[in-house]
């Protein structure tokens, strides 16, 4: 049996036992995921078109690695501008083993299951007893605020001088918590890619701008 399953944008057939690679998938290695929309299955039977996707069906997955591919270099070049920009980019994405197909009407054999939300769980867990063994101190810090704000704020950095970043983007970044030059010039690629700026970020080379408008 194979099948047609839709995720990340694109479209991939398969079948039980094929490694594939697709977009960035959240989970971990060993985690059995569902793989998206079915779109058509095919099989001894004859061939189920979806309209658009095959009802009931499943296609599951067991995740193998989460990596980035081979890095690719972006050239560009305007003539008689004395302009050249060369950029690197690896895209990361997701090695899936398909370990079961699943019919209309048939029962999954295989369980889903995710390890990514356990780090969180734990995380909260560990943080609450701290949280409550420290109210005096936490008070105390209260109390002792005013005497900090009473000296001037300072001023959040104008982020409308990088290259690409607007009024309204700024608001964003602000309502993030980025106010200065000074973060972005200490962003990484996670942080680029956690407010989801990677692009712009990269194509109007904010980090190296931020660089030198902090240290004015």
């Amino acid at each position: 049996m194979f099948a047609v399953i839709k995720t990340g944008g694109k479209q991939y057939r398969v079948a039980t036992g094929d490694e594939i690679r697709v977009e960035k998938l959240e989970g971990q290695a060993g985690d059995t995921l569902d793989m998206g929309d079915v779109l058509m299955l095919g099989g001894e039977e004859g061939v189920t078109v979806g309209a658009p996707t095959v009802e009931g069906a499943q296609v599951i997955g067991e995740v193998l690695v989460t990596d980035r591919d081979r890095k690719i270099i972006v050239f560009k070049k305007r003539r008689r501008q004395n302009y050249r920009r060369t950029k690197g980019h690896r895209q990361w994405g997701t090695t899936v083993r398909i370990a079961e197909i699943v019919a209309p009407g048939s029962k999954a054999k295989t369980k889903l299951k995710t390890t990514t939300a356990a780090p969180v769980v734990e995380d909260a867990k560990t943080e609450a007893p701290k949280a409550k063994a420290a109210p005096k101190k936490a008070e105390a810090k209260k109390a002792a605020a005013p005497k900090k704000e009473a000296a001037a704020p300072a001023a959040n950095d104008d982020l409308t001088q990088l290259t690409g970043v607007g009024p309204a983007l700024a608001k964003k970044l602000n309502e993030a918590g980025v106010t200065s030059f000074a973060q972005i010039a200490a962003w990484t690629d996670a942080d680029m890619e956690a407010l989801g700026v990677t692009a712009k970020a990269e194509k109007g080379d904010w980090i190296a701008a931020a660089k030198a408008l902090a240290a004015k």
